[in-house]
């Protein structure tokens, strides 16, 4: 029997260009014909040019942007450069949001060649590295750099490691800025044409470790590696990589030059000390551009409890620092006198984050998402500021007209995840929108897959909660939302959770607790209309009833189109359990005189 030869396939050491439009979708959504048109007129003006006349030959093109090949790094780098400031030339009299802009990744490895394509990792890391860079900007790997540096007419910014999408190690990267005239003699301070750091852009610096116990580096350093890792969940948010990061451990470092070094506009650092049979965590948040401290949080527990709290406390400042910086640049964007697309969605998400659940309010957060995508049709954090606003409306009895708002939320998740299938929020926004319309089954298995998503996502563990109550399970409620607070205790919407335990008590008819329960709600939150109702039905049946007619009476000063009609309309579900409970709350809302609609 002959053996067959092992297929053999033509390999080498290439430079690699990969290159994308900026916001391609937005553009075509727009104008179509006119987009395409100016793509071509680019690609022939400028792109092809440039890397025909470094040697470079175009691998394939992909709808919005092109593979290149060629054989060095430094012609590769001439080439994006070339074709960079042809571009901005050709557009710079444009409007500012139909421009069109290119990202560039360069990386040097060796790749398999195909007639029309080439293949490998190589090609894999200029991809990721492209979708790092900036609009108009060029990302390279050290594999680029080091045969570049110092033949070519540009400045090398050093972005440190970067945890690359599906790339098993971290890559050095460095941002390319062409050199002005005489700019080989400036200071570093006044380089010009540096790209303003990403709005949500952090460096976790290493903890110090105060306590003067070098057997305690070990959870130190593991609080900062694992806050990384869970900081870089968060959506949006742009974190320098750990070993970057480390390169600062035990040096005093001037917080500006860090920010201007890594190009991040935030700075976490913390400390752990001893003291006695107890340790205290201290981390504050500073702001890079000024070195100005915007936020703290201080944690003390047990020595004994050391290891087994280190999730819990990532857990916990990562939950309530994804809502700080929400709230920052929201004020940051409340100053800007032409306010982007996300400065918009920075404002409504902060608007919404504060609980203010009347109409009026959701009106005004709806209306700042809808602006955000005004400007940028394909914002998808837009698109969840409008899945969380429809949502509260289609699921909070704020409107007769629930059905139509859990409709525009649905389709809002399901825009999200056509273009993002893992965003966790979004699998948490539709997880609620199922369970409170008679698909808690369906609903708890997305908020299910939302925690999968990101570990510290607190408000599914809440919606379990809830949904185990639709599903008449009220006994399992109140561990879901412990849950919920193990991993934000002091999260912004605690008030939601604690009125689920309140409905669940009543449900179990244990109306005394629930009392206490919905008193809780309120005082986390007085701008919440429907906890002064299930707080009014609790006080009925437990027989205080000026006590529940207050408090309906001021359920109806905060929503006075509630009805008990719009309790009764939407479909949670036919379990006994819940329909015998769900027949006592509006007993005690009857009783509290609560209109019927």
């Amino acid at each position: 029997m002959v053996q067959e030869k092992p297929i053999r396939f033509v390999r080498r050491l290439s430079a690699i260009l990969a290159a994308d439009v900026v916001k391609y979708s937005r553009l075509m959504n727009h104008d179509e014909e006119t987009t395409h048109a100016k793509l071509t007129a680019l690609l022939t003006d400028a792109v092809h040019p440039a890397i025909a006349e470094h040697g470079g030959r175009i691998v394939k093109n992909t709808g919005d942007g092109f593979l290149a090949e060629f054989p060095s790094a430094v012609e590769a780098v001439r080439a994006a450069l070339q074709f960079q400031t042809r571009i901005h030339e050709l557009t710079i009299d444009g409007a500012e949001d139909r421009r069109i802009a290119f990202r560039v990744g360069i990386n040097v490895g060796d790749v398999i060649v195909e007639p029309h394509d080439i293949f490998g990792d190589g090609v894999n890391i200029a991809a990721r590295l492209e979708s790092i860079a900036e609009p108009g900007g060029i990302c390279i790997s050290s594999s680029a750099y080091d045969p570049v540096r110092g033949k070519i007419e540009a400045q090398f910014v050093d972005l440190g490691e970067q945890d690359l999408k599906n790339i098993v190690q971290p890559v050095r990267t460095y941002a390319v800025v062409r050199d002005q005239p005489g700019a080989a003699t400036q200071a570093e301070s006044s380089r010009p044409n540096l790209p303003p750091p990403p709005r949500l852009s952090i460096v976790v610096l290493p903890f110090a470790n105060l306590s003067g116990d070098p057997e305690q580096d070990c959870f130190v350093d593991g609080v900062t590696e694992s806050l990384t890792t869970d900081l870089s969940r968060i959506v949006g948010l742009f974190v320098i990589a750990r070993n970057t990061a480390f390169t600062f451990k035990g040096r005093a470092v001037d917080r500006k030059q860090v920010g201007h070094d890594l190009k991040v506009r935030y700075i976490l650092e913390g400390s752990v000390q001893r003291g006695g049979n107890r340790f205290r965590v201290n981390v504050q948040l500073v702001d890079a551009e000024t070195g100005a401290y915007l936020w703290a949080e201080r944690f003390d527990k047990l020595i004994a409890e050391l290891f087994d709290m280190q999730d819990e406390i990532v857990s916990r400042l990562a939950n309530t620092l994804g809502a700080q910086l929400i709230e920052v640049e929201a004020r940051r964007a409340e100053r800007s006198p032409r306010p982007n697309s996300m400065d918009l969605y920075f404002q409504g998400r902060a608007l919404w984050n504060k609980g203010w659940w009347t109409p009026e309010f959701l009106a005004q957060a709806h209306v700042f998402f809808r602006r955000a995508l005004e400007l940028d049709p394909v914002n998808i954090e837009a698109m969840v500021g409008i899945l969380c606003v429809e949502g509260v409306r289609g699921t909070s009895y704020v409107t007769d007209d629930w059905a139509t708002h859990v409709s525009l939320g649905e389709a809002a998740a399901a825009k999200v995840l056509s273009l993002a299938p893992n965003h966790a929020f979004a699998r948490f926004g539709l997880g609620v929108l199922l369970a409170a319309t008679g698909r808690a089954a369906q609903g708890i298995a997305e908020l299910e897959r939302a925690i999968s998503l990101d570990r510290n996502l607190a408000w599914a563990h809440a919606h379990i909660g809830k949904a185990k109550f639709w599903l008449g399970r009220a006994a399992e409620t109140e561990a879901h939302v412990n849950e919920a607070f193990r991993l934000s205790p002091r999260d912004i919407y605690a008030f939601d959770w604690l009125m689920h335990i309140g409905f669940a008590k009543l449900q179990l008819t244990a109306d005394a607790e629930a009392v206490s329960w919905f008193h809780r709600s309120i005082e986390a939150n007085r701008s919440y209309p429907i906890a002064h109702f299930g707080l009014a039905a609790a006080y009925a049946l437990h027989g205080s009833l000026n006590e529940a007619r207050a408090a309906a009476k001021a359920g109806l000063a905060l929503d006075p189109s509630f009805t008990i009609r719009r309790f009764r309309s939407t479909p949670v579900n036919d379990n006994p359990a819940w329909l015998a409970g769900a027949k006592r709350i509006v007993k005690g809302l009857h009783t509290a005189e609560v209109p019927e609609g």
